[in-house]
């Protein structure tokens, strides 16, 4: 197999490079998944398609490639959260407490673990997810389970050690088969491209401008939800709300998360409780974030 076109149309250079097309995106990644090429190409690869930079067609191609691979397991009334791989450096996951604030809701939350991957040495989703207790309303999987192939690619990753377009479209995997999902983002460019690849997967898809690339709102941010290729833009704000939870800047240990988990303070339940209040909102159960958080404090 030639996989040496694929990088040749990555790593030439502004002049030489050129996009990839949906087919040889899709056939690129299966051949990366399988491992029929040397980790040297799928680096190389890697680095180049980071640099030209990657379109929307070519993450449709791995994304569709991706769900050859993938096992399923449906889980009814159910949100997926998209968390980056990368974990969380400086504050707590919230998501263990939005799940005890919902345990009324008939809403699931379905989340994703796996070891770490570049490039921020966070704390990841799977050491907190298997370290404490889950409510039975948390669904989660782990990725060496549902997606060896894309697990076994870590090493690699972290040897490489920079992001790559694998970042962005790991986050999001249909594991669950859920109608409703939420992932964050950092920059608006890339609601764009989040919306013209995920969108049409989705009943309802929604960005955020969650802590740390998360799906977790921790101060004032914009909430993206769209309607086909129509996005509607909204402001949340915990201020509105009364909550005066301030944020960390200082790297935390797992342990240190763990105890705001076990024993949070006020201002973090009220935070939890916001964040339950636009998954609600995210998945139609509320018509919109005050109502819910109303709901929620009812």
């Amino acid at each position: 197999m030639d996989f040496f076109k694929y990088i040749h149309a990555v790593g030439t250079g502004v002049k030489g490079n050129r996009d990839l097309t949906f087919e040889e995106s899709k056939t690129m990644m299966e051949e990366i998944l399988k491992q029929e090429v040397h980790n040297e190409q799928i680096a190389a690869f890697l680095l180049g398609w980071r640099l030209k930079p990657e379109t929307t067609d070519e993450f449709r191609g791995v994304v569709e490639a991706s769900d050859l691979f993938i096992k399923r397991t449906a889980v009814p009334n159910s949100i997926e959260l998209g968390y980056p791989f990368d974990g969380k450096a400086n504050n707590p996951f919230i998501f263990p407490l939005v799940a005890k604030v919902l345990e009324n809701s008939e809403l699931n939350l379905v989340v994703v673990g796996d070891d770490l991957a570049p490039a921020k040495a966070g704390i990841t989703l799977k050491e907190v997810a298997t370290n404490i207790e889950l409510n039975k309303n948390i669904h989660y999987f782990d990725r060496a389970d549902f997606f060896k192939e894309m697990h076994d690619l870590t090493p690699l990753r972290m040897r490489l050690g920079l992001r790559t377009g694998l970042n962005t479209i790991e986050k999001l995997t249909r594991v669950a088969n859920s109608e409703f999902a939420i992932t964050g983002v950092f920059h608006k460019p890339y609601v764009k491209k989040y919306v013209e690849v995920f969108a049409d997967r989705y009943k309802r898809f929604a960005l955020i401008q969650g802590n740390e690339g998360t799906p977790e709102l921790f101060s004032k941010g914009r909430l993206w939800i769209a309607n086909g290729s129509d996005v509607e833009e909204f402001i949340v704000d915990p201020a509105h709300y009364g909550i005066n939870y301030t944020k960390s800047w200082e790297k935390i240990t797992i342990e240190e998360s763990i105890e705001q988990l076990n024993n949070p303070s006020d201002e973090f339940l009220k935070l939890a409780r916001l964040n339950a209040a636009v998954f609600l909102f995210v998945a139609q159960k509320a018509a919109s974030i005050d109502e819910a958080y109303e709901k929620l404090n009812g």
